[in-house]
C-alpha cells in the first residue's frame, strides 16, 4: 500500500515538473531530464533526458550543463561527441561546478575532445578537490604520485590521498595502503598499509582484497592464516583480478591449510584459477601453465597447449617463456624442428639476461644450427651465461677456450671455468677439468685455483 502511495506521489511530482518545464523553468527541465535518465518513475528515455537537459543547459544551469556533457561523453540519447562534452563540461566548470571540473580534468588527461594536457588536467582536479570532492582529491593525489602535470611529490600525493580516504574514497584508501607498504615518501609500515587495505577491501576494491590475502599468506603485519588469505583472494579473484587468481591457484595447489580433502576437486579448482589468471594475461600463470602442459605435471602432457601458453607469455616479453619456445622449436615439441626459430626466441630471452637462453644460443652459433657458425658469438653468449653462474655455460666456455675457438687458447683460464662448472654441479666438468689439468704445471693449476676463489668471492653470489 505504501509503495503504491509513493508511486502515485512520485508520478504527481513528474507531472508537476513536466508542466513547469514546459513553461520554461530551468530547474524543472533539469529534474525532468533526470527523471527520464533514471527511468524510475517513467520508462527510461535517454533521448527525452537529453532534450530536457539541453533546454536547462542553454538557460545556463551548471548542473544541467555537466549532465549534458556526460550524455555527449557516453553517447546516451545523442551521438557520442567528445568536443561537445568538453564544451558543456567547460561551461559548467567555469561556473564552479565541482563535478564538471573533475570531468573536464579527465578529458584533458585522456585527450578526448581537447588536446591532451596533464598540467591542465591537474589544474581542474585541484579546483574540484578544493571543493572537497573525494574522487578529485584521489585523482590529484595520483598526479603527484605519478608525476603527471607536476613533479613526483610523495608528501603532496599522500596528503591528498589522506583527505579523500577520510571521506571514504576507496581508491585513495588503496593508494595510501600501497604507499605505506612500499615506503613511498614514508617509512614502510605494515600496520598502516593493512589499515587502509582493510577499508578499501570492505568497499569491494579487488586490489585491496588481494593485498590483504597476500599479507595473510606472507605474515606481513598479521599472523599467517591460509584460510583468511584464501577468503580475501577468492573475493578479489571473483572480480577478475588476475594476480589474486594466480595467488589463489598457487595457495590451493600448495595445500597450505586450504584444501578441502577432495584432492581431485582441489586440483581442478587450482587449475581453473590458474587458467583464468592466464586468460586475463597474468604472465607467471601463463608460464606455469605452459610448464605444466609441457611436463605433464598436474595435467595430461599436451605440447600444443604448452606452446600456446608460452606464446602468450612470450608476446608480453617474458624471457622464461621465450626460452621455452626456443627449446620447443629446437626439439620439435608441439611444432616441427626449426633451429632458426629457436635461435630467434633464444636471442630475445638472452638479450634480457636469461642464462639458459644465452647458453643455448651459444650452442647454436658454435654448431651453426639455425644461424651461421660463429665461434666469436658462441664464446660471447657462453660468457654471458657463465658470468651468471650458469654451470653449462661455464663448461662450454671452458671447452671453447681450451680448444682456442673464438678466444685465445688458455689452459689456465679453461681450467678455472671447469672448476666453476664442477662446483656448480655440471656432470661433465670434473672429467674435463682433470683432462685439462694434466696439461698444466703445478704453478699454472695454482693460478687457476686463485682465479677460481677470487671469482667466487667477487661474483659467486650471482645466480641464474
Amino acid at each position: 500500500m505504501q509503495r503504491q502511495k509513493v508511486s502515485r506521489d512520485s508520478y504527481q511530482s513528474f507531472l508537476w515538473f513536466r508542466r513547469a518545464a514546459e513553461a520554461g523553468d530551468a530547474y524543472a527541465q533539469f529534474n525532468l531530464g533526470l527523471i527520464y535518465r533514471k527511468g524510475e518513475i517513467v520508462e527510461r528515455d535517454d533521448a527525452a533526458a537529453f532534450a530536457w537537459l539541453e533546454k536547462a543547459a542553454l538557460q545556463g544551469l551548471a548542473f544541467a550543463q555537466n549532465h549534458l556533457g556526460a550524455l555527449y561523453y557516453k553517447g546516451h540519447g545523442v551521438a557520442r561527441d567528445d568536443a561537445a562534452a568538453a564544451h558543456w563540461f567547460g561551461r559548467a566548470a567555469a561556473q564552479g561546478d565541482a563535478s564538471a571540473q573533475q570531468n573536464l580534468g579527465q578529458l584533458y588527461r585522456k585527450g578526448r575532445g581537447v588536446g591532451q594536457c596533464d598540467i591542465t588536467a591537474l589544474g581542474w582536479y585541484y579546483k574540484a578537490a578544493e571543493q572537497n570532492v573525494a574522487s578529485a582529491q584521489n585523482l590529484l593525489g595520483e598526479c603527484y604520485l605519478e608525476g603527471r602535470g607536476s613533479c613526483v611529490n610523495f608528501p603532496l600525493a599522500m596528503a591528498w590521498f589522506r583527505k579523500a580516504a577520510l571521506l571514504g574514497d576507496a581508491q585513495a584508501q588503496l593508494h595510501l595502503g600501497l604507499m605505506y607498504q612500499q615506503g613511498m615518501g614514508v617509512p614502510p609500515s605494515e600496520s598502516q598499509a593493512l589499515c587502509w587495505f582493510r577499508q578499501a577491501a570492505a568497499q569491494g576494491v579487488a586490489a585491496a582484497q588481494r593485498e590483504l590475502g597476500i599479507a595473510y599468506i606472507d605474515g606481513a603485519g598479521v599472523r599467517v592464516e591460509p584460510l583468511r588469505a584464501a577468503a580475501w583472494l577468492q573475493r578479489a579473484a571473483a572480480q577478475g583480478d588476475s594476480s589474486a587468481q594466480y595467488r589463489l591457484a598457487v595457495l590451493i595447489a600448495s595445500g597450505r591449510g586450504v584444501r578441502s580433502g577432495d584432492s581431485e576437486a582441489d586440483d581442478a579448482a587450482a587449475l581453473e584459477w590458474l587458467r583464468r589468471a592466464g586468460e586475463h594475461g597474468h604472465v607467471d600463470a601463463q608460464i606455469r601453465l605452459g610448464t605444466m602442459y609441457a611436463d605433464g605435471c598436474g595435467v595430461a602432457r599436451d605440447a600444443a597447449a604448452a606452446l600456446g601458453w608460452f606464446e602468450r607469455a612470450a608476446a608480453q616479453g617474458a624471457p622464461t617463456a621465450q626460452f621455452h619456445l626456443g627449446l620447443m622449436h629446437a626439439n620439435g615439441r608441439g611444432v616441427a624442428v626449426d633451429d632458426a626459430a629457436a635461435a630467434r626466441w633464444y636471442r630475445l630471452a638472452a638479450e634480457q639476461g636469461n642464462a639458459d637462453a644465452q647458453n643455448n644460443l651459444g650452442v647454436l652459433h658454435a654448431e651453426g644450427r639455425g644461424v651461421a657458425r660463429d665461434d666469436l658469438l658462441a664464446v660471447y653468449w657462453y660468457r654471458q651465461a657463465a658470468e651468471r653462474n650458469h654451470p653449462l655455460g661455464q663448461y662450454n666456455l671452458g671447452s671453447m677456450i681450451e680448444q682456442g675457438r673464438g678466444a685465445p687458447r688458455d689452459g689456465v683460464l679453461a681450467y678455472m671455468w671447469m672448476l666453476l662448472a664442477a662446483a656448480n654441479g655440471d656432470e661433465h666438468a670434473s672429467s674435463a677439468k682433470s683432462s685439462i689439468g694434466r696439461t698444466l704445471s703445478p704453478s699454472e693449476i695454482g693460478r687457476a685455483l686463485d682465479m677460481f676463489h677470487q671469482w667466487q668471492v667477487e661474483r659467486g653470489s650471482l645466480s641464474q
